[in-house]
């Protein structure tokens, strides 16, 4: 199965084409551009380098969220419309599940932390066990993704008692409050392995779609897991109306 990766749900973008076990292409950047300027000249360029017909491609997978609002926006109207271009299935791929994925294999639990403003975080734990000796590991979700406190994040992560590998935009932010709210073993991952990569996007979405978890383009929406600021103001102001017609 060959599979078009995306993923700008944060800083970084990136895009991979990935066969089977083989990552083709993968073409990352973290610098000073807009996911708009970035993403479509990516895809281009995986293209003409790996001279491959994108009509050989099997399914989209692309970072579904939480993340940037933007972000996902790019993302998701670039996956629908190569989407309904390609009439390709979409394997929406959450974000966090997808970031927990960098360290497949570890003894460690994994917590990605991508910062979601007011002191919070975008945020899951995720552990990896083995079966038999040549059977995969298989990706345990101990927290689903969620936006929640950095202190609530420590206080789970402290009960859990177990070591921590963290990763994400998160860490640049919350490195303080970490040091100071953690009682568990923990390091931070190194710059190979701490920011969204398309290829384990692809990795995942090859998982998500054996178990049938895929859908058309039409249907196809991110998930934010929160609203954004303009509509919490704009529910705030409506509330404020409301109640004053009430009066």
């Amino acid at each position: 199965m060959r599979i078009l990766a995306l993923d700008s749900s944060g800083l970084v973008a990136s895009a991979a084409i990935v066969e089977e076990d083989v990552a083709i292409a993968e073409y990352t950047i973290d610098y000073k551009k807009t996911h708009s300027q970035t993403l479509l000249p990516m895809i281009d360029e995986l293209k003409r380098m790996t001279e491959m017909d994108l009509k050989t491609i099997d399914a989209i997978a692309v970072a579904a969220g939480p993340g940037s609002f933007t972000g996902l926006r790019i993302g998701s109207a670039t996956a629908k419309g190569l989407g309904f271009a390609l009439n390709l299935p979409i394997i929406p791929v959450p974000t966090v599940d997808a970031l927990a994925y960098n360290f497949y294999g570890s003894s460690s639990v994994i917590c990605p932390i991508m910062d979601a403003r007011r002191n919070q975080v975008y945020t899951g734990l995720y552990a990896f066990c083995k079966g038999a000796w040549n059977e995969p590991y298989e990706m345990q979700c101990l927290m689903q993704q969620c936006v929640i406190d950095i202190a609530e994040l420590a206080d789970t992560i402290n009960q859990l008692g177990r070591e921590v590998i963290i990763l994400g935009d998160g860490v640049a932010v919350y490195k303080d409050k970490i040091a100071e709210l953690f009682n568990v073993p923990y390091s931070f991952a190194p710059a190979c392995s701490s920011r969204q990569r398309a290829a384990c996007v692809a990795a995942l979405g090859q998982i998500l779609y054996q178990r049938g978890i895929y859908e058309t383009a039409a249907a196809h929406t991110p998930n934010y897991l929160r609203l954004s600021q303009a509509e919490n103001a704009r529910n705030i102001s409506k509330a404020d109306k409301d109640t004053s017609k009430e009066a």
